[in-house]
């Protein structure tokens, strides 16, 4: 069996008071006893701000409900290293929809993970069936406590039965017998007692046990039933203790006040074991057939109790051939008569007690904890190395514009969508028309294959872009209503940048005359604002305006001044901020950020050996080894917080237009070095919108074009909105046009 070092586990823990947490505690216990050679540590799963007073081997604290907490979770455990990470799972522990949040610590954990699962639902809601599927996949091994958990998983969610363990609930080692002087010392000396126990509160089916009470008592008049537990701490924070009333005012009625016993606490494990052994029967009478386990059930039994349970799967397999007594669900009379026979027939009760006893010894923690050891050791790992990544899948064949002509109307494109339909109420804006007209002339000019409107599309977002113009500042205008008003007389300097960018591209590539001369005309009178401009990003984009403006008119010597000056700036910036471990131009990395490094290398190209296009190389492989994941694939910065050094890097919310940069960044890059290793990083950023992202899930709709608007813990971002769908089709169209250039060197990194 292969040794293990470093085990690591993943659940609710003691002192918090619910069922997860005690059998994580429990198994922790025994696998720790069990494998002595080995250090096990916990990452307790919280649901409370403070967390709790944990004992010393719980290193790590998860905020159920902070999605942030299970990436910084999955870092710590990457970084402690363990051999194996074992994982509780149960859909109301975790937090998002069904648990979801899980899922993001699991992408990111590089251990293999062998995930025991307390619940199994053959009929799923959709988020259940999702988290659950996407848990299988993340999971080496599962583990289920009954055999009918096995045959869900390979009917139900087609999991291989080789990936299966069936390990029984643990429960401790208790001596058989012992009732009668538990009962002393519980106070119920002379009593017939009948015990539930566990966290009370709905879907336990103990109202039916308190309505059998009164058959009960009529034939036994010393019968009491101790309903022990607390009531569950989520239920009392919703409605205190309404649900423990109702039942005590149906004892009430039924006449049999004084023969029920609630014992409102969470007990002790000693305590759990004097009131075991002094039970005569256990009554488990829950009503739904679904529940996979019991703990409570499984320690009963193992105590050497007779049980009269209702027939849900864990008590089928349990106490099949005469090791308990199972009734229908919700039957009052069938409780009372079943117990009312086993009290009047001591030698059947005996006998069920001492088979249930020597049954359970194979559930004693020991063994238990030696079942999931040999399940640990055939685990293996489920992360691929980064070095190595390749993309295995194929480009779309055409930029498709059905989803972008959606979008737009004879005014120009709309900003946003909700879901795939032009959100009106948002209205237009320049950022977006320049990406528009951008796109347009990349189909128009590249051999790529172009729709036959292309030319229509790029007369409308051009004529947006020169009404966008402001001759009485020399600035473009940003946002504009539905109804045509300009929201502002100045926009944004990246705004302005933008549209420089596309109408200096505009200048060099466009093939309609008319198109030329009007970029040029909006062009030349814009440029001159650039020179004030405070914006790292606004001169990049200027800067690759300009870039694409010398292509068409190279004599211009003021825009070749022009350009150096921009890039000088930049240059001043990296002195000023980059340092051995951060490697960029600003103390933080924030939106479009691949774009400052590829205005360095498109202008630094035009001065071979030039410091700037060095820089331009350094800072771009920096940031794509920073937006690798672990795992290979392309991870850009998140947008809800960003990452600022020596702080907190985003994961997420990621953006289209960030995987867009790194493609064009990267193209430009192996466009000016014929370096491989250039168009392999750009492919691995374009693949992010096919699938090679943190949730394996493709973001663009093949059909139209569309593209959602980011990925988010759990979830796509479903709207299609006009930067994310531009994005997509702008990248794919450069990668298209890469790959009629150069199919050779294509090949080199398929």
């Amino acid at each position: 069996m292969k040794t293990l070092s470093r085990i690591a586990f993943l659940g609710g823990y003691v002192p918090r008071k619910c069922g997860i947490a005690t059998f994580t505690h429990d198994l922790f216990s025994a696998v720790n006893a069990g494998s002595p050679g080995s250090e096990a540590w916990v990452a307790a799963v919280t649901d409370q701000a403070d967390g709790y007073n944990y004992p010393p081997e719980v290193r790590l604290k998860l905020d159920e409900g902070d999605p942030d907490s299970y990436r910084r979770v999955a870092r710590h455990l990457n970084f402690s290293r363990p051999d194996v990470l074992c994982v509780q799972h149960e859909f109301g522990i975790y937090g998002g929809p069904a648990g979801s949040h899980l899922l993001a610590l699991l992408k990111e954990v590089n251990a293999p993970v062998v995930t025991t699962l307390h619940t199994i639902l053959a009929k799923p809601d959709i988020d259940q069936r999702r988290v659950m599927d996407e848990l299988i996949r993340r999971s080496s091994r599962l583990v289920v406590m009954a055999g009918r958990g096995a045959k869900i998983l390979q009917e139900v969610y087609g999991v291989d039965s080789q990936k299966i363990d069936v390990i029984p609930h643990g429960i401790p080692d208790v001596p058989f017998g012992g009732g009668k002087e538990a009962k002393k010392e519980l106070g119920y000396e002379g009593n017939r007692l009948l015990l539930t126990f566990g966290l009370l509160g709905p879907g336990k089916g103990i109202e039916h046990a308190i309505r059998a009470m009164p058959a009960i008592v009529e034939q036994e008049p010393n019968a009491v039933y101790v309903i022990l537990g607390a009531t569950h701490p989520h239920l009392v924070a919703r409605e205190g203790e309404r649900y423990r009333l109702g039942l005590e005012a149906l004892a009430e009625e039924c006449g049999v006040s004084d023969h029920v016993i609630f014992d409102n606490r969470f007990v002790s494990p000693e305590d759990l074991d004097r009131f075991m052994a002094a039970a005569d029967i256990y009554l488990t009478p829950y009503p739904n057939e679904a529940q996979i386990t019991s703990g409570t059930l499984a320690r009963a039994f193992g105590a050497g109790k007779a049980v009269v349970s209702t027939p849900y799967w864990h008590a089928q397999e349990l106490l099949a051939d005469g090791a308990g007594v199972l009734v229908p669900a919700g039957d009052a009379d069938a409780i009372s008569r079943e117990v009312c026979q086993l009290m009047g027939d001591p030698e059947r009760m005996e006998a069920m007690c001492r088979k249930a006893h020597q049954d359970g010894r194979a559930m004693i923690w020991p063994a238990v904890a030696e079942r999931y050891l040999e399940s640990f050791a055939k685990a293996e790992s489920k992360v691929a190395p980064a070095v190595g990544y390749s993309s295995r899948m194929p480009l779309p064949p055409v930029v498709r514009l059905e989803h972008v002509e959606r979008m737009s109307d004879g005014t120009g494109i709309f900003q946003h969508a909700t879901y795939n339909v032009p959100n009106f109420h948002e209205g237009y804006c320049t950022d977006d028309n320049a990406r528009s007209f951008l796109l347009c002339l990349q189909l128009d000019s590249h051999g790529v294959p172009a729709p036959e409107n292309v030319e229509r599309l790029a007369t409308t977002y051009l004529a947006f872009l020169a009404a966008a113009f402001n001759p009485a500042n020399g600035r473009f205008r940003n946002f504009m209503t539905h109804g045509r008003a300009w929201l502002e007389e100045t926009g944004s300097e990246d705004s302005h940048g933008r549209a420089l960018w596309a109408l200096g591209t505009g200048c060099s590539r466009t093939r309609n005359d008319g198109h030329r001369m009007l970029c040029m005309h909006v062009f030349q009178q814009a440029i001159g604002a650039v020179e004030g401009f405070t914006s790292p990003r606004a001169w990049s984009f200027a800067m690759l305006g300009i870039h694409e403006y010398l292509k068409a008119f190279p004599g211009d010597l003021g825009l070749h001044r022009l350009l150096q000056s921009l890039g000088q700036r930049l240059m001043v910036l990296w002195k000023r901020s980059s340092r051995r471990d951060w490697r960029w131009f600003e103390d933080i990395l924030s939106y479009d950020n691949a774009r400052i490094a590829q205005a360095l290398i498109a202008s630094g190209s035009r001065m071979p050996g030039s410091e700037s296009l060095k820089v331009g190389l350094e800072s771009l492989a920096w940031l794509a080894e920073i937006q690798t994941a672990s795992a290979g694939h392309f991870r850009p910065i998140g947008s809800d917080g960003f990452y600022p050094r020596k702080g907190e890097r985003a994961e997420y919310d990621q953006q289209p237009v960030e995987a867009q940069a790194m493609v064009s960044a990267c193209l430009e890059a192996w466009r000016v070095t014929s370096r491989p290793m250039w168009l392999k990083e750009a492919r691995r950023a374009f693949d992010w919108f096919l699938g090679g992202n943190d949730l394996g899930l493709p973001l663009f709709d093949a059909a139209t074009g569309g593209c959602c608007d980011g990925l988010q813990p759990t979830r796509l971002n479903a709207n299609q909105g006009a930067e994310s769908s531009l994005a997509f089709s702008l990248s794919l169209a450069e990668m298209l046009a890469a790959e009629a250039s150069s199919a050779e060197t294509v090949k080199q990194i398929a």
